[in-house]
């Protein structure tokens, strides 16, 4: 035993939050620790993983600790499985425990925790320092059962094997068992001669934190507080002193001892790496520099060819291709002197696969989309001439930085592109990992559910908490801005003790989930240098690395976008229902200059158009009326916050309303197409390099610190940009009055290459809508065919366009969406609980043998495993059985006995038995033997019903059932008010789809609540005052009577802001007493009318007579009895009558 002069205890076993569900500390917040606590030196240890290694080692070298780089890994030793620490002393030694953590995933396809066989640990131990484990480990574990003879057989492999590199730990927890395992340990050691060492778990750094790191505990076992038999930690495993270690330890000098010396065995830590690009240069191929130019020069032909219609022997000898050729030479240079040769040829080849494989690819975003190399190999569809897009936005030799392509695929083949890549690069291609957290919502839903608070309970509490990602709040914040809360929290003493937990987890790791559109390709095998990961119960074709995308990019891997996008599999689902009719129809050969298309878009119709559709943009388009592509993709660029308030001066200049401002006579070119309004980084770049003479870099660094705020580069930027403009002929004032013009728009300016891509989707969307309605909508519905709010919108749409829909109906619908030239049938596939395949094999049954004549014809054809009960009262509820039997409560009803009877029909047919009491087919009456001889829903019920199962109404609206009081109460539909600017007040009646409530940047709360009329559905926005006061009755399914304010801006654009004033219950009103009835006429014959009301009742009556010449205004003395019908009757007599 060596003497060592330090006496400082290290923690070598910290569980860091990458231990899922069991470590509950941070490394930002254990580098602040150490740094503050001068600790030595600290040890990862965290259990199946090494996810946090490089961060650890980053973060705890720079707190001027010593990093250790450990892992947990599981081994099956003879049928038991259990945990072994390793600790990398040497680089061999991190590759090693890298190689076993990653074949504990790679080599396990079993469902079970991943793990290695014993075997493997015992090859290739250089540089690894092995551990003997806790009580919780694989030898704690066989202790306890008692099988002490292979512990003794482990430990004589082991100690061959390792030698002086294997240490027996001794643990003091106070933990179950642990005392006795101890005196065990310290007999094996002294048996085959083996060093003890001093160790301690740590799993969070505080005392304090037990409570939280118990319910954590649970989370992750998935079992409560309250169970004596879950696994249970003492209160021990905080991060102790030293002077609390030496006590805890004095009895055993020679374990302190080799705690105090193992730092100085470790001189190894992974360090973060420059990018690491793959070279794909090889003898068959050649040279990736030689093989980029030639690929390039071929590929500039060929597009040339294609867009401006020229013979390809040809092209050269025109003038644009020496445009083009110049600016081919200048980018191949650049991307050859950066060494992006390899890079370009990886995403070409890849996308060129996926093309000529029938996968839809997206035009290409983001400044990638700015290389004319890029359009050459096909990367982008985006001619960066044409559109004038800037390289050097993309690659600047100036600005070091790596090239990122975002390309879109179809979502439903891009697992095509991943298996491509995982035959193609074998073991160097990799996913990235991603970790859940627990965020405010859910680490409230997980602690509650833990220490047994009723769900109900939990999920009201929890739907305090709003939810948006755009604005993602902490738990803290949330209870700051919400009074109801902090009442809960006051007065019962359960939801304190759910926050303070909850307090102390949140933004801890919950889950290990996969980047799916992340993939980094290595130049070598990625477990020489990374950890993997698989999940085998998933069935993605790749692993992942077992580093979020921040370690993977430090590690010096190079990640490559495989971005999902559902609207390219729109546009081919499209595209392909188009070719059965039409077989010549190719997306891109359309006209995108169609002005029936613009005049489309200028409706504000764009329900179901890419990023046109929201109520905001709708109105931005009525107001623009976008005449060509330029104008929608400048909208796609300003609509958002900040450049938003831009719009009207486009608009305005656009229209011959107002004088665009150029800012000086040489900027006119530049921002002539977006009528003076500087929209795009590129104008910024460009502006620089017209007045300033700034070269293409230096013009993109000037766009880069004003986009990022950085402060001095700015201050540099704006001396070189004015001392430019001097220099042409521009006077020192006026150049610095446009810097400081354009500043502010370059702040916010968007990339034009990301706005062109999305802009030409969007206007691929437009014109199938246009000239396809029937096609396109039955494609966008089955691709949202489970998001029934977003198909209660495209139904509301198909109706405004008049196509005949067909509701769904057992005989004549389809699992999916369908139509043909006359109608458009709603899928049977979307109602909620009916799944797809079954439904898909009900509706195969019926094609093959005919419609279904009866509902026991239905349940004698049916294989059982489509029908289960929700499926069947999921099917009833929407009426799909109307035209069957038409009592839907007396079906939902008999649902039980109908899946009873099919699965006997079922088994008899196996059997080869016949039922002796069924009834004759042909019977027409046989369904009374099978359904419960009962009245239907009433008319609310039966529509609530359909609104659970569909997600909305399609058979009837539940505000038909009060048209009769709509004059009454002078109730208007929502559109009519919208566009009637004279009428600025009005009541309407709707029914409440769905409700969304968040919190302003202030904490106020306020909701969008999505509504349906007789007219159409729409959005409004309740503030905090009016969503308080009526939460209660703010329930999916409602119907109420709102009172409305519209408020009309002064401007040309008459923008309209329509306020909520008040919120009733309409059912309240239709069935509550009449405090006041008016009756108004002209004709004294019709006061006999009066005689039908009775004396003796609660509301006032009110007189109106009005003879031409003069009005009478009368009071009954007495109030009367006066209900709904009575003023039904009344008003059939002419008599106009009023409410209140």
């Amino acid at each position: 035993m060596q003497k060592s002069n330090n006496k400082t205890f290290n923690h070598l076993k910290i569980h860091t939050q990458y231990s899922i569900c069991e470590g509950a500390i941070k490394i930002d917040e254990l580098k602040t620790f150490c740094k503050n606590n001068k600790i030595l030196c600290v040890g990862l240890s965290d259990t199946s993983n090494l996810c946090g290694s490089l961060e650890f080692s980053e973060n705890i070298s720079k707190s001027g600790s010593q990093p250790i780089i450990g892992t947990q890994i599981l081994f099956n030793f003879k049928g038991e499985i259990g945990l072994f620490p390793l600790i990398a002393k040497s680089e061999i030694g991190y590759k090693r425990i890298i190689e076993l953590s990653s074949k504990s995933y790679l080599d396990n396809n079993k469902l079970s925790d991943p793990f290695c066989e014993f075997e493997s640990l015992l090859e290739n131990p250089d540089g690894v320092i092995l551990l003997s484990g806790s009580i919780n480990g694989l030898i704690g574990k066989l202790f306890n059962k008692g099988k002490f003879s292979e512990i003794d057989e482990i430990y004589n492999k082991i100690n061959k094997i390792y030698g002086n590199n294997f240490y027996v730990e001794i643990q003091r927890h106070n933990d179950q068992n642990e005392k006795s395992f101890e005196n065990y340990n310290l007999s094996l050691s002294k048996k085959f001669d083996l060093p003890i060492l001093a160790t301690h778990e740590v799993y969070y750094l505080e005392k304090s934190m037990h409570d939280a790191h118990e319910a954590l505990i649970c989370i992750g076992q998935k079992t409560y507080l309250n169970d004596k038999n879950r696994l249970s930690y003492s209160n021990q495993h905080y991060f102790k002193s030293t002077d609390e270690m030496n006590n805890l330890f004095s009895d055993l000098p020679e374990a302190l001892e080799n705690n105090y010396n193992l730092p100085f065995r470790c001189n190894f830590r992974p360090l973060p790496s420059k990018p690491i690009l793959p070279n794909i240069s090889s003898e068959k191929s050649g040279n990736a520099d030689q093989t980029l130019t030639n690929y390039s020069e071929d590929g500039l032909i060929k597009k040339l060819s294609e867009t401006f219609k020229i013979p390809k022997d040809k092209v050269a000898s025109e003038t644009k291709y020496e445009i083009y050729k110049e600016r081919l030479n200048h980018e191949l240079k650049i991307i050859i002197e950066m060494n992006y040769a390899s890079y370009f040829l990886i995403v070409s080849d890849y996308i060129k696969w996926a093309k000529s494989n029938d996968i839809p690819v997206g035009p290409g975003r983001g400044s990638g989309a700015g290389s004319l190399v890029a359009w050459c190999l096909s990367i982008t569809d985006l001619d960066p001439i044409k559109f004038n897009l800037i390289f050097e936005r993309f690659l600047n030799p100036d600005r070091i930085s790596m090239p990122d392509f975002d390309i879109d695929f179809c979502e439903e083949k891009r697992d095509l592109v991943f298996e491509y890549l995982n035959k193609k690069y074998k073991d160097s291609v990799a996913h990235i990992i991603t970790f859940g957290k627990l965020k405010a919502r859910m680490v409230i839903r997980d602690v509650g559910r833990v220490t047994g608070l009723p769900y109900g309970f939990v999920d009201s509490i929890s739907k305090m908490i709003p939810f948006d990602p755009s604005r993602p709040q902490s738990l803290t914040e949330c209870i700051n801005n919400e009074p109801r809360l902090q009442k809960l929290i006051k007065e019962d003493p359960r939801v304190k003790k759910l926050i303070d937990l909850s307090l102390k987890l949140e933004g801890l790791n919950r889950n290990v989930a996969t980047h799916a559109a992340g993939v980094v390709i290595a130049d070598k095998k990625l477990t020489d240098s990374v950890p993997l990961y698989k999940d085998s119960s998933s069935n993605l074709l790749l692993p992942s690395t077992q580093f979020d995308m921040y370690s993977a990019e430090n590690s010096g891997l190079i990640k490559f976008d495989f971005l999902g996008l559902k609207t390219l599999t729109v546009i081919n689902n499209t595209q392909k229902l188009i070719n059965k009719k039409n077989k010549d129809f190719k997306i891109k050969e359309i006209n995108y200059d169609d002005q029936e298309v613009f005049e489309l878009l200028s409706s504000g119709n764009t329900v179901g158009l890419f990023q046109l559709e929201s109520s905001g943009m709708r109105e931005a388009l009525t107001n623009m009326k976008p005449n060509h592509l330029e104008d929608i993709i400048a909208l796609v660029a300003l609509y958002r916050p900040g450049p938003m308030s831009n719009i009207p001066t486009y608009n305005d200049c656009k229209h011959g309303k107002q004088k665009p401002d150029y800012l000086h006579p040489l900027l006119e070119e530049i921002l002539k197409p977006t009528y003076g309004v500087i929209i795009y980084q590129e104008q910024v770049m460009q502006i620089a390099q017209k007045l300033s003479g700034f070269t293409a870099g230096e013009a993109d660094i000037l766009r880069w610190a004003v986009g990022k705020k950085k402060r001095a580069e700015i201050e540099k930027q704006k001396q070189r940009f004015i001392e430019g403009a001097v220099k042409n002929k521009i006077s020192k004032e006026v150049a610095a009055g446009i810097f400081l013009k354009i500043e502010p728009f370059a702040e916010y300016g968007f990339n034009k290459s990301h706005a062109a891509a999305y802009a030409i989707i969007a206007y691929q969307t437009a014109y199938l809508k246009k000239f396809y309605p029937n096609e396109f909508f039955a494609a966008s519905m089955t691709m949202d065919i489970s998001n029934q709010n977003k198909l209660s919108e495209f139904y509301e749409e198909l109706k405004r366009l008049n196509i005949q829909i067909i509701r769904p109906d057992i005989n004549t619908c389809f699992a999916e969406f369908k139509s043909d030239d006359e109608n458009f049938y709603y899928a049977l596939g979307s109602i909620k609980s009916v799944g797809f395949e079954a439904i898909s094999n009900i509706v195969n049954e019926r094609i093959k043998n005919g419609n279904f004549k009866s509902i026991n014809d239905f349940i004698n054809r049916v294989n059982p495993k489509d029908i289960n009960k929700l499926q069947l009262e999921g099917l009833v509820k929407s009426g799909a059985f109307d035209k069957l039997n038409n009592n839907r409560q007396s079906l939902f009803n008999s649902v039980p006995n109908l899946i009873l009877k099919s699965k006997n029909i079922f088994e008899n047919k196996l059997a080869n038995q016949i039922d002796l009491f069924e009834v004759n087919e042909n019977d027409n009456n046989n369904d009374e033997n099978l359904l419960l001889n009962i009245n239907d829903w009433q008319f609310e019920e039966r529509l609530s019903k359909e609104f659970e199962a569909v997600g909305f109404f399609i058979s009837d609206h539940p505000i038909n059932k009060y048209k009769e009081i709509f004059n009454d109460y002078n109730i208007k539909n929502y559109k009519n008010f919208l566009l009637d600017d004279t009428n600025n007040k009005c009541n309407i009646a709707a029914t409440l789809l769905k409700i969304q409530e968040r919190k302003t940047s202030k904490g106020n709360s306020y909701a969008v609540i999505k509504l349906t009329d007789l007219s159409s559905v729409f959005e409004l926005f309740i503030f905090s005052e009016v969503l308080e006061s009526n939460r209660n009755i703010l329930i999916e399914g409602n119907s109420l009577l709102i009172t409305l304010n519209k408020n009309l801006s002064n401007d040309e654009n008459r923008f309209k802001r329509i306020n909520v004033n008040k919120i009733i219950l309409i059912k309240e009103i239709f069935d509550r007493p009449i405090s006041k009835l008016e009756l108004s006429f002209g004709d004294l014959n019709k006061i006999s009318s009066l005689n039908l009301i009775e004396k003796d009742g609660k509301t006032n009556v009110v007189l109106k007579f009005n003879d031409g010449k003069k009005k009478y205004v009368f009071k009954l003395r007495n109030n009367r009895k006066v209900d709904k019908n009575l003023i039904n009757s009344i008003k059939k007599d002419g008599i106009l009558t009023q409410i209140s």
